[in-house]
């Protein structure tokens, strides 16, 4: 039996969604919201109904009969810590997401209209993944300072969906292999993945680890304290160098790693930014690989910059040591969601208790 799957993918001045059977794209969209458009609302949750309209609209002049569904996803957004899978939108799911449990963003609204939009037919809803998934072992909550204690944001419905592609693909079980997955995009996280969990990873969302086109990375904490300090900046003003105006904003003024590399062919301070973006990253992969105690299967390159042939050759020269690498280049969101909700229909995976 086969599934038609809508899936709702919430982003600051956009909503992806996209029409699947099984893991084949019928369909995709991206809708986008203008700022004032998006100003008319005082709160994330206050954009629900407009956000709904536009999808549904969107459907009709399609031809997709929400009938035809059999299960609607969500993109997950900022709950309580949570483990991997695909999580039923429960009363309890639902009001987190709405009050915002670790954070307001417009992926808060995926799981909410995903559930009303469900509701509608009678058929399941789900989110996938979030970017909240907790699966950190305990000793590397530990940061130094219990006042800070290091935290669990990142990529996960990438990193979970090449994992496990990668397992397929190779005949064997995700909760058999131990893997480091390299995501690479405007924030980078890379998660050392043991028997199916991701044991330790850096929080992305603040910028932590290596740094990336738009994030400063884990800074020198005295130099951030006097910075923090020194009366120059206020706090919102040091959070955008930390996060959005860091990493290659900060050095060469771009986000886009194909104008790094083009500026890097003539100019020496470029080319050293992109040898220190690969170069913090190998170290990081090393990391990961004394978390696994030597014992990587393989390592996964993924995400936009993964296309990028200078960097593809230039870490699998640095850490092929270690393990095979293996390049997923792209962040298929959609088609990650898409299986994240055929797993628990076809009864390959339960659905998650949150």
């Amino acid at each position: 039996m086969s599934y038609k799957i809508l899936i709702i993918n919430p982003g600051s001045t956009s909503t992806k969604i996209g029409v699947y059977e099984d893991e084949t794209q019928l369909m995709e969209e991206t809708l986008r919201h203008s700022t004032e458009e998006i100003a008319q609302y005082d709160t994330i949750y206050d954009q629900k109904d407009f956000r709904k309209n536009v999808i549904l609209d969107v459907l009709k002049d399609k031809g997709v009969n929400l009938s035809d569904i059999d299960v609607v996803v969500g993109r997950g957004g900022l709950l309580k810590p949570i483990p991997g899978g695909t999580y039923a939108t429960t009363p309890e799911l639902l009001e987190d997401l709405k009050i915002g449990r670790q954070g307001q963003h417009a992926s808060n609204l995926g799981g909410i209209l995903a559930k009303e939009i469900a509701d509608e037919t009678g058929v399941p809803s789900y989110i996938v993944d979030p970017v909240v998934v907790d699966e950190l072992q305990d000793v590397a909550r530990l940061s130094g300072h219990p006042e800070i204690p290091r935290i669990s944001i990142f990529h996960a419905l990438n990193q979970k969906a090449v994992a496990k592609r990668y397992a397929k693909e190779t005949g064997k079980a995700y909760d058999e292999l131990n893997l480091i997955v390299v995501h690479m995009g405007g924030g980078v996280s890379v998660g050392a993945h043991k028997a199916g969990k991701i044991i330790d990873v850096a929080n992305a969302l603040d910028g932590d680890g290596p740094f990336s086109p738009e994030r400063a990375g884990g800074l020198p904490s005295g130099g951030l304290m006097k910075l923090c300090f020194s009366g120059k900046y206020t706090q919102a003003e040091i959070g955008k160098m930390i996060n959005g105006n860091g990493g290659f904003n900060a050095y060469v003024g771009t986000n886009d790693m194909r104008d790094l590399v083009k500026m890097a062919e003539n100019d020496p301070k470029a080319k050293l930014v992109m040898d220190a973006f690969h170069y913090q990253l190998e170290k990081e992969i090393g990391a990961m690989a004394v978390v696994l105690g030597g014992k990587v299967d393989q390592i996964i390159l993924t995400g936009g910059i993964a296309y990028n042939a200078i960097t593809q050759e230039t870490m699998k020269a640095a850490v092929d040591w270690i393990a095979p690498v293996t390049v997923y280049p792209g962040e298929d969101e959609l088609l990650a969601l898409a299986q994240g909700a055929l797993r628990v229909m076809t009864g390959e995976e339960k659905a998650m208790e949150y």
